[in-house]
């Protein structure tokens, strides 16, 4: 994508670290391994579920002897931190861990993170790194409405932005027209928070007749939950900023793994900290390059936590072919979804995000939409229930059948199936301040 907006300071390609960002590949792949086969140590002597492991599958650290070799060690799954929760996978004693994060836990008991004093610098200057790619510098102001609390997102992007020299207002999320105000009178430059939190802030600021080309607002930082080319076209245009994708996950990193540069062509991933394989969800082989599978990460500089071959569950493909910001790290591309959300629908897969791309081009729909699967019959059944505009919506019913129609043909020419569109009042659906609830399967009821 060309750069826009974000000439506002003059400094659009700066980059953090040049050392680490723009490294000969085959140093980088030496610095990769140095500091893999510390990793596999540490996890092997001081991690007892690495060990046992290890032991299972018949093999040792120095079995390792090229980063190819990567693929003959066992996965690590989220299943694994809730087995030895709290703090089983930790590697350092507790005296040495400074900081404690964990999941939400909504689906039972929380996956626990520790980090090191090293583990906090390291990660705070991968964030600054991410930041300075989307185009922060040190004369912004960063408006950060993720929630503060055990969530990794909001602390991370505030000590990257403070490492940067920005100002943060720790804003946290919730209470819109409040953050809208903040936003106003204290001239918020960067905003921080889920896409779809945003989509619901431009939607409260027209309600209140808030220009967003009046704020100061011009670039936004979006993560923590799968996105549509589309959505960050209707951000872009709506809020009037360059709109980059950032991705992270706490039993890694946090934030900071990977982000936009202004090119926004892929996410740029710090490679000297990350190793990152692509597999077949469904076996576990190890993808060729340029392939769309499922993101596997290593970690390999944290010292309280250190991670090996953990299966995200995230859909995306990796590009390692030159970027024009000068940056020679591989570079993922927005993720589809998680390969255990993929809706399998008379045997199609379906992302809500390939639906999110039809429905986003369609003129007259609103950026709010839920999918309703139901089981009837024995038969799948997926229906698209999306906001739009009054003018469609309170239009005669020959004319609304007509768009409804049009959008279904899109639907069933992108997904390969048929689904049903029922078109619903503007302002009807349920507005997120964080992560937005787009699919509800009624089949597993």
């Amino acid at each position: 994508m060309p750069l826009t907006k974000a000439h506002t300071y003059g400094l659009d390609n700066r980059i953090w670290d040049p050392v680490h960002e723009c490294m000969e590949r085959e140093g980088l792949r030496k610095l990769q391994f140095e500091r893999l086969q510390t990793t596999l140590h540490r996890a092997y002597h001081k991690v007892p579920c690495y060990q046992k492991k290890f032991q299972e599958a018949k093999i040792t650290p120095e079995d390792v002897r090229t980063l190819d070799d990567l693929s003959i060690l066992p996965f690590t799954t989220k299943e694994d931190l809730r087995v030895n929760y709290p703090y089983g996978m930790f590697a350092v004693p507790m005296r040495d861990v400074v900081r404690i994060h964990s999941s939400s836990g909504t689906t039972g008991k929380p996956t626990v993170v520790g980090y090191s004093r090293n583990d906090l610098n390291t990660w705070t200057e991968l964030v600054a790194r991410f930041m300075t790619a989307a185009g922060v510098v040190e004369d912004d102001i960063v408006h950060i409405a993720f929630g503060y609390g055990l969530f990794t997102g909001a602390f991370g992007l505030h000590y990257g932005a403070e490492r940067i020299g920005a100002s943060v207002i720790p804003m946290s999320s919730g209470n819109t027209d409040k953050q809208l105000m903040i936003m106003q009178d204290y001239k918020s430059s960067a905003l921080v928070c889920t896409p779809s939190y945003a989509l619901t802030m431009v939607d409260r600021m027209e309600t209140l007749g808030i220009d967003p080309k009046e704020l100061d607002l011009r670039v936004g930082l979006f993560g923590a939950e799968p996105w549509s080319e589309e959505m960050r076209r209707e951000l872009e245009t709506r809020l009037d900023i360059i709109a980059t994708d950032n991705y992270g996950m706490s039993e890694i990193m946090g934030p900071g793994i990977s982000g936009d540069c202004l090119y926004r062509n892929g996410m740029h991933i710090s490679e000297d900290h990350f190793i990152a394989e692509i597999i077949d969800p469904e076996t576990g082989v190890v993808l060729p390059a340029g392939e769309t599978g499922e993101l596997v990460l290593t970690n390999i500089t944290k010292e309280a936590l250190p991670i090996i071959r953990y299966r995200t569950r995230d859909i995306t493909r990796l590009d390692y072919s030159p970027c024009p910001c000068g940056r020679t790290t591989a570079r993922m591309t927005k993720t589809m979804g998680r390969s255990d959300d993929m809706l399998i629908i008379k045997g199609v897969n379906v992302f809500p995000t390939q639906i999110e791309e039809v429905l986003f081009q369609a003129e007259g729909i609103e950026p709010h939409y839920q999918l309703i699967v139901e089981r009837i019959n024995n038969m799948d059944t997926l229906e698209v229930q999306v906001e739009v505009n009054e003018k469609i919506f309170f239009d005669e019913m020959k004319r609304q059948r007509a768009f409804v129609t049009q959008v279904e043909k899109q639907l069933a020419s992108a997904l390969g199936l048929s689904a049903k569109v029922k078109l619903v009042e503007p302002s009807s659906m349920p507005r997120h301040e964080g992560k937005a609830q787009r699919v509800i399967d009624r089949r597993k009821i």
